[in-house]
């Protein structure tokens, strides 16, 4: 048996390169410290009071969690419904990978409120930006949409490890397993780029910042936590996409800005369709 090796899924606190970095879009991200949860809410002009966060049932720390997964949800929604409205690639796919596309969108929209019932509030952000060449171009739709899954995935996993509940646990396990769906779909999508869309595209750079190849697109064992242990460095690594500041240093593109749309989600199959918190 070989020697086992020591493996680093990525630093525990993103320093002020990390994003992109680990994205390989090749410009240099700015998460500055400041950002952190709390500081970033403050901004919006979203920090909840203590006797709203006694009345809903839930720690401060819930509420924290929650409020960044609505965040991250209302961010996946946007990028979903960009991809199927506007991206070039997404209608010379074959159905089945834009059934995946279109069946996101709506399971994220479903996350989203769930979290906004639980929540009793809104994301406090409702406005995104993107890398250039966002939708433009299949390789980097793709590239920010695995890092984004990536992010999400070690996001609730960190609510598996910090939520106050078995019940609320269990539904943030519920929901990863469905962004480590959509991880592993995307990147099912890439070989099924059309040459003319810049493909057959074999490989996807995740959060990581290392392009790996699309066969299999199925290629990990287990989740990958990103060494995350607070929410605040999910939230820390997701600012350039709410931050004009941030998105700014990180290279993307400012001139354009995402707005996020609230619908009525249908689910693919009513066996997949949220039971309770509970999770019977």
């Amino acid at each position: 048996m070989s020697e086992t090796k020591n493996i680093v899924e990525a630093p525990a606190s993103p320093d002020r390169r990390s994003f992109l970095k680990r994205a390989s879009m090749g410009s240099a991200v700015a998460v500055a410290s400041s950002f952190a949860f709390g500081g970033l809410l403050k901004q919006a002009g979203a920090v909840t009071s203590h006797s709203e966060t006694k009345k809903s049932g839930l720690t401060e720390g819930d509420r924290e969690i929650l409020i960044a997964a609505e965040i991250a949800e209302a961010l996946a929604v946007t990028t979903y419904t960009h991809i199927i409205n506007t991206a070039p690639f997404f209608g010379n796919l074959q159905s089945d990978d834009q059934g995946y596309l279109i069946n996101a969108r709506n399971e994220e929209m479903s996350h989203y409120l769930l979290e906004q019932s639980a929540t009793g509030q809104p994301s406090p952000f409702a406005k995104f930006y993107y890398p250039a060449n966002m939708f433009a171009d299949a390789q980097t739709t793709l590239n920010v949409l695995v890092t984004l899954e990536d992010a999400f995935i070690a996001a609730y996993l960190v609510g598996v490890r910090n939520f106050s509940t078995p019940d609320l646990r269990v539904t943030a396990a519920r929901i990863m397993g469905i962004e480590s769906d959509h991880r592993t779909l995307a990147r099912v999508v890439g070989p099924g780029v059309a040459s003319s869309d810049g493909g057959p595209i074999e490989n996807i750079t995740g959060f990581a910042g290392v392009p790996e190849s699309v066969d299999p697109p199925n290629n990990n064992g287990y989740e990958r936590t990103l060494c995350w242990t607070r929410i605040s460095q999910a939230v820390a690594a997701l600012t350039p996409f709410v931050d004009a500041n941030a998105a700014n240093s990180a290279g993307f593109d400012t001139s354009k800005v995402y707005e996020f749309q609230q619908f009525t989600p249908v689910l693919p199959n009513p066996l997949g369709e949220f039971i309770s918190f509970k999770g019977c």
